[in-house]
């Protein structure tokens, strides 16, 4: 912020406060000459104003409401640029970076900085910790049949995951479904680990140049019949052919290939829609899909439960 809006605040804040102060004192002083009680000489709708002062009860209030606002000020952050006597504040600003997050929290700790985010962090690792420690030490496939370790993990679902795949799990379209038992970089405890831990970048690149637009409907319709819908055989034939573009990622047979993340065509799953406009665009444009990695986010420990929760929800587990 700079100083002009620093001071602007300070002036501002401060300045209210002051001529609250002195509107509240001249309430309290009587200006009149009808002495306190008496009748002020009007009515209306039968209620007589009498000339009294504000309770006492309520102007002391108001000045401990003073007291308090002006302490406060003091302590915490509030008047522009000023941090406060005590050096608190709620988190670390202006983040945008888990290395900056971390360097924040260093410069925090050496300033001497009371950051709340900070300590409820460092409290919750304390607290919750070692509970994450003893499931981690539990293999991925125990953990997905142990109750308590379910629920951790599928908190930590709804924090971290639910934002792509929501709430159900069943993801949208370019988010794939979790409950399919269907996965692209492969369904076993340790591919599943691996996918949250590293992230992953899946990209299908275009099409469009390398086989034109009758090279993608013809494609389309063969990539179509793979997974046993009713196609324009002439087309398919046509597209079989061209289908060896396709076959270096997604294998000959069409059934995809775990370690580039290439999906297998012959089922009924389709990340971006399995429509024949899909799939035309899909081989038209390409598509790229990005899976952030979780393992400086979460830590081992957390990624290991948060494994073990997503390998419970394949009909296979």
């Amino acid at each position: 912020m700079s100083s002009f809006w620093s001071a602007w605040i300070i002036v501002l804040t401060l300045g209210t406060l002051i001529a609250l102060m002195i509107l509240l004192r001249w309430n309290m002083k009587n200006f009149t000459d009808v002495e306190e009680g008496e009748s002020m000489g009007h009515s209306f709708d039968g209620i007589e104003e009498l000339n009294n002062p504000l309770p006492k009860w309520w102007t002391i209030l108001f000045w401990l409401c003073f007291i308090w606002g002006f302490f406060y000020l003091a302590l915490y952050p509030g008047l522009g640029n000023f941090k406060g006597l005590i050096g608190w504040q709620s988190s670390n600003q202006d983040v945008r970076s888990l290395e900056e997050s971390r360097l924040a929290v260093e410069q925090a700790r050496e300033q001497g900085l009371n950051v709340r985010y900070d300590r409820e962090r460092r409290r919750a690792e304390e607290v919750y910790g070692p509970i994450f420690q003893q499931y981690a030490q539990m293999s991925i496939t125990e953990i997905s049949q142990t109750p308590e370790a379910l629920q951790i993990g599928q908190r930590l679902f709804l924090q971290n995951c639910a934002q792509c795949h929501g709430s159900d799990a069943r993801g949208s379209r370019g988010f794939p479904n979790l409950t399919d038992g269907i996965f692209s970089w492969g369904g076993e405890p340790e591919h599943i680990y691996a996918t949250l831990m590293t992230g992953r970048n899946a990209q299908m690149p275009a099409q469009l140049d390398a086989l034109g637009e009758q090279g993608i409907e013809e494609v389309t319709e063969y990539v179509l019949s793979l997974s046993g819908r009713a196609v324009d055989r002439d087309l398919a034939r046509a597209g079989e052919q061209k289908f060896a573009v396709c076959a270096a990622c997604h294998g000959q047979d069409g059934k995809g290939n775990i370690a580039l993340g290439a999906p297998n065509l012959t089922d009924s799953a389709w990340l971006y829609g399995g429509s024949r406009n899909a799939i035309a665009e899909t081989l038209r444009y390409g598509r790229n899909g990005v899976m952030p990695k979780w393992d400086e986010i979460l830590g081992e420990d957390k990624v290991k439960i948060l494994s073990g929760y997503v390998l419970s929800l394949s009909p296979e587990s």
